[in-house]
């Protein structure tokens, strides 16, 4: 059985995408997935680019970052 895609934001740049990363409101670092672009779109905005990835390519992505792990389908940000 494969894993489920997960909607994760990006940053573009000239050359190449990276994670957008995100803080706790202790501060800390962590990623974000979404269930769904439409679920994405509603908590970032239409514009926010993103990529397909399953949760253990992400969690590999981030396994060397100091970031507390991941949060899916958060219901808002703070700026």
């Amino acid at each position: 059985m494969s894993e489920p895609r997960l909607c994760v934001p990006v940053k573009t740049g000239a050359c190449s995408l990276t994670l957008r990363l995100f803080r706790t409101a202790t501060g800390r670092r962590t990623a974000v997935a979404f269930t769904s672009p439409l679920r994405l779109a509603r908590v970032l905005g239409p514009r926010q680019p993103w990529v397909l990835l399953t949760a253990p390519a992400l969690r590999t992505m981030i396994a060397e970052l100091d970031v507390i792990g991941i949060v899916t389908d958060p219901a808002g940000t703070m700026s």
